[in-house]
């Protein structure tokens, strides 16, 4: 039955590969299941709430995925558009948190009309192969810089901006915290030379039981007010009753004090980073699982781009913010997953953390971090293949990789990319290989910046 739903011999694969690749994939996302209601919780909405709403909205995104696209790529709500949801749209805008989720709702409502007209695909297959592949590679050093950050290895700094962890100042929290992430680094590399399977998981579950044996003797210790608690999973249950304090909220936003222009800013805010985040997200992960057709489209993303509009909308009804493909699916996918059933395993993870929250939710940042850190360094391998001798190409496609971590944003990434390729191009004589749908994506990104 799961040949022939899922194509696992065409596809290469086997159901361990892609158990495996199911449950890393997982591990690598479960921090959202802490970040998530810690942000929200800002707006006003209740933890708990969030938190399943969620695993709510994780669980139905990654199995239609599954279903309707057989892809191993995972869904939940998006880092960045929960910090917009939160901190812009509820506090410096002022709106409830209900209306913020009737936003989003509208949005998913547009983005199915838009899967349904070819237009999302259409966008997708504009996009040059050279771009494709710098949004790879930028997406890799992307999600390095954030598993830097989550180990605690890169900080803020005020005079640089970054700069590396002061390993004795805070030796028991960041410090051994950056510490037993390069180990966890070393073991997932050394694993993965070996070609051992379920390399990048052993990494994260052996940099976890380092931390918790670090916790034990007293090497690391909890502070709970700076963000540095137990290591050690909690037991118990969630209370399943506090759903109905935001599942269905969305038609209760009150509107009579929100300005329809206003609105509309966010609701479009909301639509361009969720539409470029995704097809980002898509490009990335489907250039390094070699997905892509030899044309550079990726078949089925009209299927794809579907099941990311419905899961938008459904994660507004259950009381979260945008829902989006994780670039985090890499991780799944250096670890052998190729189809749907992947998604499947990640998506009843996530349906099963409502029940064992405590538990998931213990998993540390810096447990995952070596896990992203090495996925950004399998991503960056495409940079090779970059035609480096056309300038044309090179030039835009080193912009969009560079802007990625340096905005702290996929979609800036692609938006500077396309409009620096469409400008170089046309200012060189080579306008003919420049796409109509290009011209359009290029003028649309210029807006973007000038009136969003």
């Amino acid at each position: 039955m799961l040949e022939k739903y899922f194509k696992l011999k065409e596809n290469n694969t086997t159901v361990r590969a892609e158990v495996m690749g199911g449950l890393t994939t997982f591990m690598t996302m479960a921090y959202i299941l802490a970040v998530n209601p810690s942000l929200l919780s800002a707006a006003g909405m209740d933890k708990t709430a969030v938190l399943m709403a969620t695993a709510l909205a994780s669980f139905v995104g990654t199995l239609l995925m599954a279903l309707l696209a057989n892809y191993p790529f995972a869904l939940a709500p998006g880092m960045g558009l929960n910090a917009y949801f939160a901190f812009t749209v509820c506090g410096a805008m002022g709106y409830s948190w209900q209306v913020a989720l009737a936003a989003v709702f509208a949005e998913g409502i547009i983005f199915i009309i838009l899967s349904l007209t070819n237009v999302r695909e259409a966008i997708f297959n504009a996009i040059p192969l050279s771009l494709k592949k710098g949004v790879s590679a930028g997406i890799g050093l992307f999600i390095a810089f954030i598993g830097l950050q989550g180990a605690h290895l890169v900080v803020a700094n005020s005079s640089t901006l970054v700069s590396y962890v002061d390993f004795t100042g805070e030796f028991h929290t960041k410090g051994i915290c950056a510490i037993l992430a390069l180990i966890g680094l070393f073991i997932t590399a050394v694993l993965y030379v070996k070609n051992i399977k379920g390399s990048i998981l052993i990494g994260i579950l052996a940099t976890w039981v380092l931390g918790m044996l670090c916790q034990a003797v007293g090497i690391y210790t909890i502070d709970a007010e700076n963000g540095f608690y137990s290591l050690y999973p909690a037991l118990g249950m969630t209370d399943l009753s506090a759903l109905s304090l935001t599942f269905g909220q969305v038609i209760k936003a009150d509107f009579s004090g929100v300005n329809i222009l206003n609105f509309i800013v966010v609701l479009f805010a909301f639509l361009f980073v969720d539409m470029f985040d995704t097809l980002g997200t898509l490009i990335g992960v489907a250039t390094k699982a070699n997905m892509l057709d030899k044309n550079g489209k990726l078949p089925r993303i009209k299927q794809a781009l579907l099941a990311d509009a419905i899961a938008t909308s459904a994660g507004a009804v259950f009381g979260t913010s945008t829902t989006t493909t994780f670039v985090e699916s890499s991780s799944g996918v250096a670890a052998g997953a190729r189809t749907g059933l992947a998604s499947v395993v990640t998506g009843l993870l996530f349906l099963v953390s409502i029940f064992l929250s405590p538990i998931f939710c213990a998993i540390p940042g810096f447990a995952t971090a070596p896990a992203l850190i090495f996925v950004g360094f399998l991503m960056v391998t495409v940079v090779a293949d970059i035609n480096f001798n056309d300038l044309t190409e090179a030039v835009p496609t080193y912009l969009c990789l560079l802007t990625m971590p340096l905005m702290y944003s996929i979609s800036e990434g692609i938006a500077i990319g396309v409009i620096s390729y469409v400008v170089i191009n046309v200012v060189c004589g080579k306008s003919k290989k420049i796409t109509p749908l290009m011209y359009v994506l290029a003028v649309l990104f210029v807006c973007k910046y000038i009136f969003l």
